[in-house]
């Protein structure tokens, strides 16, 4: 019996070994052929590089609009004081620039990466306006990192689109809004909040902007902290907003 036992043990061993030897070389030759870079063998689902982006917008300050486009590593990220900017946002409410972390499997997103990698020592990298739009609007989706990538992709198009799309960019907030649950995307809801509500009043949809405030007052109760929740600036906006909103549709508020 113990013989048995043993021998069936060792057999599923050499079995396991076997399947990863197979994967191995499955992994290899994708390399060799170029279709995926070897750190995906070793990072499937994690986060390998952050992009700073301020709205489009003329109300974003000099400081914020100037580290539009600027990468970073995850090891950057994580240093003491870390911060995209390379001077101090001069609005007294902050302005809405966002850092969302990107796998970036699609072929525009690897090339990003790949650059940074090499001017990461000599100062990090950045990129234009355009090719920040470039980048999102490659087949992000149709890549192994979609699902991973999909509310920061989201958030990166809507504040790239604010000036030539507003559409684009109200689904793109709303997006955001419903579904950025894990805990890397919770930074970028209160952003997601106020440009939506920003974009909602300019459009002329005082209705669902009144909505989306009543919602971002339920998600960010006065009486609890965290280190996601507004500032009490973007809070004291919200409020102004929805008072100037209430003196012209008190009906549509809901009780």
């Amino acid at each position: 019996m113990l013989d048995g036992f043993e021998l069936q043990d060792l057999t599923l061993y050499l079995t396991a070994i076997l399947v990863l030897l197979v994967l191995w070389q499955y992994y290899q030759l994708q390399i060799l052929s170029g279709r995926i870079l070897a750190v995906d063998i070793f990072d499937r689902s994690g986060i390998r590089m952050y992009l700073y982006v301020a709205p489009d917008d003329d109300q974003t300050c000099e400081a914020c609009a100037s580290a539009h486009g600027r990468l970073f590593l995850p090891s950057h990220i994580a240093k003491k004081n870390f911060s995209p900017l390379t001077r101090t946002c001069t609005r007294t409410t902050p302005c809405n620039g966002v850092l969302p972390g990107l796998y970036g499997a699609w072929p525009e997103a690897r090339g990003v990466l790949e650059n940074l990698r090499k001017n990461f020592t000599k100062g990090g990298h950045q990129l234009s306006a355009e090719e920040v739009r470039a980048l999102v609007n490659g087949q992000w989706e149709r890549c192994i990192s979609a699902a991973t990538d999909r509310v920061s992709v989201y958030m990166i198009q809507a504040m790239v689109s604010e000036r030539v799309d507003q559409e684009v960019s109200m689904e793109g907030y709303r997006f955001v809004v419903n579904e950025a649950k894990d805990v890397r995307h919770l930074m970028l809801l209160v952003p997601a909040y106020l440009r939506l509500t920003q974009l909602l009043i300019q459009a002329g949809e005082e209705a669902e902007a009144l909505e989306i405030i009543e919602l971002f007052e339920r998600r960010f109760p006065q009486s609890k902290r965290g280190v996601h929740f507004p500032l009490e600036p973007q809070r004291d906006l919200m409020k102004a907003k929805k008072s100037l909103l209430m003196k012209n549709f008190p009906y549509r508020i809901s009780a």
